[in-house]
Order: C-alpha cells, then structure tokens, then sequence
C-alpha cells in the first residue's frame, strides 16, 4: 500500500511523454544558490555545490544528485530547494563533474554507476551537518541506490529517495534507442554530451563522437571504456542499482511512475527484489520526473517535493 496518494494528473498529461515534457513549463523562478567549488572524489577537478541556507544552523541537509546532463538549474532541482527553504532546512544540489557550467578536469566523467563520488560527496557534506537526507533523481537516483546497497547500514544519510531511476539500465537503453523516446529525447542528451566528450583531453578515439546516433552508442565509444567496462552491455549490467536493492539499509523511497517513457513498467521493481527498508511508490502516472498534478485549480509540479521531504519528515529526531 502507498503512504503517500498519487499526483492528481489531468487526464490529458496522463501520457508519460506529454507529461515529462510538460512539467519543465511549470518550472518557476530558481531560489538565490550560494556556490561552492570543491573537489571531486579524484582530487583532479572541482565541481559546484549550490547551497539554499537554513537560519537554524542545526536543521536537517537535503542533498540532490541530479540527472543526466542536469543541473540546479533543472525544473525539480528548483522546485525542491524551494520547498527545502519554506521547511527552513539547508539544501544543495551537489553537480555531477562537467556540469553546472564547470569545466571538467579529472580523467574520467560521471556515469549512471558512480557509487564511489556519490559516497564522496556525502561524506564531505556529513563533516558540516549532522542530519542529512539525500534524494537522486534519473541516473543520480541510479547512483545514489546502489550506494545505499553497497553500503548498507555504514551509508551515511538518515534517510534517501531515488525518483524516476533507470533501475535496469538495459531495459533502459532499449527505450533509448528506438521509438518515440529515441525521437523526443536521445538527440538533445547527445547534443550536450558529445561536445563536452570531444573537449575531453583525458579521452582518445579513432571513431568520432559525432556518429552517435544513440546513448548506447555513445556509451559503447565513450562512457564504457573511459570507466573500465568492457562494453556498454557490462556498463550498464554492473551499474545497475535494481540488483543491490535488496542491501538496502537506511530507508529509502524508491519512486517510478508506471508510465515513465525511459523506464518498461515490467521492469519496475517489486517487494521481492528490495529490502525492508526500501518503500516502493508506484503511481500510474507522472512520466520521468513530471509529476504534474492539479490542485484548487492550478497546475503545479510541487507534488514531487512535498511527498519527499514528507517522507524524510518520518525521520526526524530532533
């Protein structure tokens, strides 16, 4: 059963693309981010962490690993920080390396697997505040999962959340490559990526980038051996974080929209494949990190950040 209902989607977002694309419209004004550049899990690049500051020193951090080619700039990383700042807790949406508009020096990218600079940023952040909860949204969610499960009871957030996670990133990138989802959204993720791969000084090809015609191509030539996988097949088999959920130890609410495009339903996980700790929220509709829902009247995408700091609410000790 959900602890929490379901978004009230308008039946005409009730298609999983319309409603993905749609909910970046309702995107309202960002918060003032206070930034920081610090160091990167290899010591080799900085990467932007963009703080909202709580008056109360001592109240709760919620950290946000965004998605693919993401940023704080992105319509749920607003939204969150927004409601973040009206709970009166700390927020930061810590960027993946390359992103946020800072330049990437380390000779590696970042990947949906990256368990490692996830566990990096946490551990920087826990140093400063006492209570952290974290949430990861697509592949951030994907990596902060399978931190969760490697770690188990030694991860250090009080309580997570992964919402619209490529759980099995195969079944995720035979979404990817062909279809209405290859047509709505491969060519702008490979728009972005392939000139900050061409730019990368750490990475030599004798194919060009430039023949991409999908993300499975790109990780084949790119993502995989950059990280020391054999092939986009192996990269995407051992950064899968569906496998590792049943090592979850702290609570985590694993949220995926029945409908979302990037993801086939019948590879959404089940209480079989998860651990006690893991609540599983499964609405029919809500596209990939859309979440529309209309209420008194007006349509808002604030149904996502109200329902996760709900959940972290659970866990509060002070």
């Amino acid at each position: 059963m959900n602890l929490f209902p379901p978004p009230n989607t308008p039946f005409w977002l009730r298609n999983g693309n319309a409603e993905t694309l749609f909910a970046k419209a309702l995107q309202g004004k960002p918060p003032v981010y206070r930034r920081e550049l610090l160091p990167d899990s290899t010591g080799q690049t900085q990467v932007a962490y963009d703080f909202v500051d709580a008056a109360d020193p001592d109240a709760p951090l919620v950290v946000l690993f965004h998605g693919l080619e993401g940023s704080s700039r992105s319509h749920y990383s607003v939204e969150l920080m927004k409601a973040v700042q009206s709970r009166g807790w700390h927020g930061v949406v810590a960027h993946f390396r390359g992103c946020g508009g800072i330049a990437n020096t380390a000779p590696v990218f970042y990947h949906s697997g990256d368990s490692a600079e996830i566990g990096f940023v946490l551990n920087t952040l826990a140093q400063r505040y006492a209570t952290v909860y974290a949430v990861g949204v697509s592949l951030g969610g994907n990596a902060l999962a399978k931190y969760l499960g490697e770690q188990g009871d030694a991860a250090l957030p009080e309580a997570a959340a992964a919402v619209s996670a490529p759980v099995d990133l195969a079944a995720a990138g035979t979404r990817f490559d062909k279809g209405t989802t290859r047509l709505l959204y491969t060519r702008y993720f490979l728009d972005s990526l392939i000139p900050k791969a061409e730019a990368f000084a750490h990475f030599q090809t004798a194919s060009p980038l430039k023949n991409c015609k999908t993300l499975g191509d790109f990780d084949d030539l790119f993502t995989a051996p950059l990280h020391g996988f054999a092939d986009r097949h192996d990269y995407y088999r051992r950064s899968s974080c569906k496998p590792f959920l049943k090592t979850v130890a702290k609570p985590l609410l694993l949220l995926n929209a029945v409908n979302d495009p990037f993801l086939p339903p019948e590879v959404l996980p089940t209480p079989a494949d998860v651990s006690d700790s893991v609540t599983l929220l499964q609405p029919p509709h809500g596209g990939h990190v859309g979440f529309v829902s209309k209420d008194k009247g007006r349509l808002n995408i604030e149904w996502l950040p109200r329902t996760l700091l709900d959940y972290f609410s659970r866990f509060e000790t002070r």
